[in-house]
C-alpha cells in the first residue's frame, strides 16, 4: 500500500521543517536511509545505557548535588536532537534517493514503537524516583510510559483504519521538551526538579498533567474523529467493527497483564527492579505493535493474541499466586532477557526477509544481484 502520513502540527511544519530541510542537504547522497534510522537508534540505546550506568535504580538525581555527571545530560540532549533529526529526515531522504520501499516505511515505524519507551525511560533519570520528599513514584512512571505507548499505538491503530498515519502533535513537543529538560538540568542541576515551581506543583506534575491532557483531551479523540471522518467518506479498510478493534486486543490484554503483575506482585516487583520492569513494557509493546504495522502494511488480519501473552501470562500467574517466592526478581531479569532477545531476532528475520523479498539491501543503496 501506498505509505501516506499527514503532519498539522505548527511547531513541526514552521520551526522543525525547515530545519530538517537545511541539515538533509549535508547527507551524501550514497547513504541509505536506513542507516540514518538505524544510527538514531543506536544513539538512544546507547545514551539509555550511559544512564542506567550512573543511575540504574532511578535514585542518582533525588541527592543533591546529583550524582550523574553534569556532560550526561549534555550528551544526553545531543542524543536525543541526533535522533529526533534523523527520524526527521530518513524519510526525506529516501524520497530524494528515490529509495522508498516497505521495508524503510517498517524499519522506522518498528524502530520508533521501540525507542519511544527508551526516551521515557531515560527521562525518568531527570526526575528521580520518590524519595519521601522529591520525585516521582514507580507507579507514576509505570502509567506514565503506559500513557505514552497508548499514544503511539493509536496512531498505529488509525492508519490500520484508514490508511493515513496521522503524525500525533505530541511527537514533536515531546522531543523538544526532553533537550530542554536534559539541557536545563546540565545547566542549573536536578535541583531544579526539587523545587516546586507553580503553586507548590513540581515541573515534573506539570509535566505528567499536560502528557494526560494532551493523550486523553487532544490525541485520542482526534484519532477517534478521524476514524469517523473516513466511516462517513465510506474510506475505512475494514468493515467491521470487530476487524476494525481488532489490533486493540492484544496490546490491552498486555497492559492488563503488566498491571496485575504490577498492583499484585507480593515482592513489589516494580519498587525492586523499575528499570528491569519498565524495559520489559517497552519492549513486550514494541512486539506487539510491530506486528499490528507489518498488518497495516500487507493488509493482513493480525491474530487476536500475540503468542507474548501466553508466556506472560504464565510468568504473572506464578508471581502473583506466589509460586516465585524470593525469585520472582531472578525470574524477571530472566524473562525481560529472554523478550529482548526474542523482539531483536524477530526483527532481524523481518528485515531479512523483507529485503530479500524486495531484492534491496537494508544498508546500502546498492542493488542486489538476480540470482
Amino acid at each position: 500500500s501506498q505509505y501516506s502520513a499527514v503532519d498539522t502540527n505548527p511547531l513541526s511544519v514552521y520551526i522543525m521543517q525547515p530545519i530538517w530541510n537545511k541539515i538533509i542537504k549535508i547527507v551524501p547522497l550514497w547513504i541509505a536511509p536506513n542507516l540514518l534510522t538505524f544510527s538514531g537508534f543506536v544513539m538512544i540505546l546507547f545514551n539509555y545505557f550511559l544512564i542506567s550506568f550512573y543511575d540504574w535504580d532511578y535514585t542518582a538525581s533525588g541527592s543533591s548535588p546529583g550524582l550523574v555527571p553534569t556532560w550526561v545530560w549534555l550528551f544526553s540532549a545531543f542524543t536525543t536532537f541526533c535522533a529526533y533529526a534523523l527520524d526527521s529526515i530518513d524519510g526525506k531522504h529516501a524520497r530524494r534517493t528515490q529509495s522508498s520501499t516497505p521495508l524503510g516505511e517498517l524499519f522506522d515505524h518498528g524502530l520508533d514503537s521501540w525507542a519511544t519507551s527508551i526516551f521515557v525511560l531515560s527521562f525518568f533519570s531527570v526526575c528521580s524516583r520518590d524519595n519521601g520528599k522529591t520525585g516521582v513514584s514507580v507507579y507514576t512512571m509505570y502509567i506514565y510510559l503506559s500513557i505514552v505507548l497508548f499514544n503511539f499505538m493509536c496512531s498505529h491503530w488509525e492508519k490500520y483504519n484508514t490508511g493515513v498515519l496521522f503524525l500525533p502533535w505530541g511527537y514533536d513537543i515531546s522531543q523538544v521538551v526532553l533537550i530542554a529538560a536534559y539541557l536545563l538540568t546540565s545547566a542549573v542541576g536536578v535541583e531544579v526538579w526539587q523545587k516546586p515551581l507553580l503553586l507548590g506543583y513540581y515541573i515534573t506534575d506539570i509535566l505528567v498533567i499536560l502528557l494526560i491532557g494532551f493523550s486523553l483531551f487532544l490525541s485520542f479523540p482526534q484519532t477517534l474523529y478521524n476514524i469517523h471522518r473516513a466511516h462517513l467518506k465510506k474510506t475505512l479498510k475494514n468493515d467491521s467493527l470487530y476487524e476494525g478493534l481488532l489490533p486493540l486486543v492484544s496490546p490491552l490484554l498486555l497492559f492488563v497483564l503488566l498491571t496485575v503483575w504490577v498492583v499484585l506482585s507480593p515482592s513489589n516487583v516494580l519498587a525492586k527492579q523499575p528499570r528491569l520492569f519498565l524495559w520489559m513494557v517497552g519492549v513486550a509493546f514494541s512486539n506487539v505493535i510491530c506486528k499490528v504495522i507489518i498488518c497495516q502494511m500487507s493488509g493482513t488480519r493480525p491474530e487476536l493474541f500475540h503468542w507474548f501473552l501466553f508466556p506472560l501470562a504464565l510468568v504473572v500467574y506464578a508471581a502473583i499466586s506466589g509460586l516465585l517466592g524470593w525469585m520472582e526478581e531472578a525470574v524477571l531479569a530472566v524473562f525481560t532477557a529472554l523478550v529482548t532477545a526474542a523482539h531483536v531476532h524477530y526483527g532481524v528475520c523481518v528485515g531479512r526477509q523483507l529485503s530479500e523479498h524486495l531484492n534491496i539491501y537494508i544498508f546500502s543503496l546498492k542493488k542486489r544481484t538476480q540470482e
